[in-house]
């Protein structure tokens, strides 16, 4: 077979072969391939019938060693088992440069609970049940522990994709057959945008804030949500909200001196960010007592005990709609907290990336860049930005990547400042960029596109909200829980009065309680939730956040799987 490789390749320098090299190579392929296949054919023919060697994998051993039984429990026992052999060989890395003792202790210090523990043990399942269906009392992992809501079956918006999908391939703009395949308006959309980008090419770097023209069609949209000008040189197009704010913790960090205000439960993006920059988290407690009021009384008094110690609080963290608390501000009490930051001379970091996620008539989402300006408060009166994505809401486009952030308050100077950041990352994706243009300006009534985009965006919120009542009156139900009201965002944060034996369990295990009552639920019934020791909660209070993203015929499953395993977990820590 060499020998015929090799007149081939000396064939190349043949004229045929430098008229049609692609041909060519396409003929040698086919060749080597059908050698490859005669040569793998005549071995197993002649080698034993274990050709090719059985792998030996943790999980055909974990087959054998709970072949005698059928008992979840030990598969489960086994694999962890496995699992905590392997990290331990893997650890033999003394000689290697980096070690736990000279990493960064920043990274060492962040957390994010997201995709923790019980994410990973989760995975470890999912792959088991996978391998050997039916070792454990499940068939399937469900997962309720981060907002993503394609991964659990949602639809994307067609008109997004269309718009989409014409940008990154335009050849086909000039095609017959794409007016009977996509809308007209998406059609007219494509071209718009494809026009604001220097060569229409979505393949290469753009501007560092991001596209002029989709920024302009940002800030439109944002001037028609809240009836003040936006400017798009106020906008700076990132990858999701994640990076700016990353970007807005550089920015505000020095030392540990430099502190930022931040809710408490709270998304750990803000504690893990605090600390990866080496700035002082300042906690103020939500009130559950009040469904997750945020009370001025109280960012006053953890301000002025921040101070005491030495902190330099920079700035003020709202996430509105909450996560994981799922409340809804009031705009009387979003006016509360424009004046404490004015005061105080705090800048306002805006998370406002559920504002389409508001899901009872009495509650409506304001942004605070509306709030403060109805106040009369105007650019050079109170620093704020406001951060968006496309990842959310019921577009819930999260591995696109899109998002921005809306500065405003910040002299020319500083501003320079931000965009020599956002530079050192060139810029962020264009398909993220294309889809946030999308989001902050959706077909109108009169677009081809219009009926279709209002059923889609409908059916998505109204079941959510069907999901979420239905599970916050789930959890209402057990023993011990008590659940507030999901009025917005993508969560419920119930709490959990767990029994004495659980805790001392749990302290014996070394683990939080609310993380060994998710351990246990993830091992009886396959439910991934995030206990709420990962958001931070009160001292002596038990929570976890579950997502209300699994699709609407499997909540039912959830609730049975979970009423039931309650209720044994109970009876088995009770006394």
């Amino acid at each position: 077979m060499r020998k015929v490789v090799k007149k081939l390749v000396n064939r190349k320098r043949s004229p045929f072969f430098t008229l049609r090299p692609l041909f060519a190579k396409s003929i040698m392929r086919r060749f080597v391939a059908d050698k490859a296949k005669t040569l793998i054919n005549r071995s197993r023919t002649t080698c034993s019938s274990s050709f090719p060697p059985p792998i030996i994998t943790s999980t055909s051993v974990l087959q054998r060693l709970t072949s005698s039984s059928s008992s979840s429990s030990q598969s489960t026992a086994v694999l962890r088992f496995l699992s905590t052999s392997s990290d331990s060989m893997a650890s033999d890395y003394s000689s290697t440069p980096v070690t736990l003792n000279n990493v960064n202790p920043k990274v060492l210090k962040c957390e994010y609970a997201v995709r923790g523990e019980i994410v990973n043990l989760a995975q470890k399942l999912q792959q088991d049940l996978k391998e050997n269906p039916g070792s454990h009392p499940f068939d399937e992992i469900l997962y309720c522990n981060i907002g993503n809501p394609q991964s659990l079956a949602q639809q994307p918006i067609t008109f997004f994709r269309e718009v989409l999908a014409l940008c990154d391939h335009p050849l086909i703009l000039d095609k017959s057959e794409t007016q009977g395949l996509f809308s007209a308006d998406s059609i007219e959309r494509a071209f718009q945008i494809l026009d604001q980008i220097p060569g229409r090419a979505t393949g290469a770097y753009s501007h560092s804030q991001g596209i002029k023209g989709l920024r302009d069609t940002i800030a439109s949209g944002i001037e028609a949500r809240d009836g003040f000008p936006a400017d798009p040189n106020d906008i700076f197009l990132t990858d999701g909200a994640s990076p700016a704010v990353h970007m807005m913790m550089q920015l505000l960090i020095g030392s540990e001196n430099d502190g930022i205000l931040c809710p408490i439960p709270q998304y750990p993006l803000y504690s893990a960010s605090i600390a990866l920059h080496g700035g002082t988290l300042v906690p103020y407690y939500l009130d559950e007592e009040t469904g997750w009021g945020l009370e001025v009384s109280e960012l006053e008094n953890q301000l002025k005990t921040a101070k005491s110690k030495g902190i330099n609080v920079r700035a003020l963290a709202v996430i509105n709609p909450g996560n994981p608390t799922g409340q809804v501000l009031a705009e009387a009490n979003q006016r509360e907290i424009v004046e404490f930051c004015k005061k105080e001379g705090l800048v306002l970091l805006a998370d406002e990336v559920y504002q389409e996620n508001v899901y009872v008539p009495e509650k409506q989402f304001h942004s605070f860049k509306k709030v403060a300006r109805s106040m009369g408060f105007g650019e050079k009166d109170i620093s704020l930005v406001s951060f968006q994505s496309v990842s959310k809401g019921f577009y819930g486009e999260c591995g696109k990547r899109g998002g921005y952030m809306e500065v405003t308050g910040f002299s020319p100077e500083i501003r320079e400042q931000i965009y020599k950041v956002a530079s050192v990352n060139l810029c962020s994706n264009i398909s993220g960029q294309i889809l946030a243009s999308l989001v902050m300006s959706p077909p109108k009534v009169g677009d081809e596109s219009y009926e279709s985009f209002a059923a889609e965006k409908e059916g998505i919120l109204s079941s959510l909200a069907r999901r979420a009542k239905t599970l916050e009156d789930a959890f209402s139900n057990l023993e011990g829980v008590t659940c507030n009201k999901a009025e917005g965002a993508m969560y419920l944060f119930p709490r959990i009065n767990l029994p004495d034996k659980a805790i001392k369990a749990a302290e014996e295990a070394k683990i939080a309680p609310d993380a060994f009552y998710a351990r246990h639920l993830l091992n009886a019934t396959g439910i991934v939730v995030v206990p709420g020791s990962g958001f931070g909660q009160r001292p002596g209070t038990w929570h976890f956040r579950c997502t209300i993203l699994p699709q609407e015929e499997k909540i039912p499953a959830i609730v049975s799987r979970l009423t039931e395993f309650h209720k044994l977990f109970m009876d088995e820590f009770r006394g």
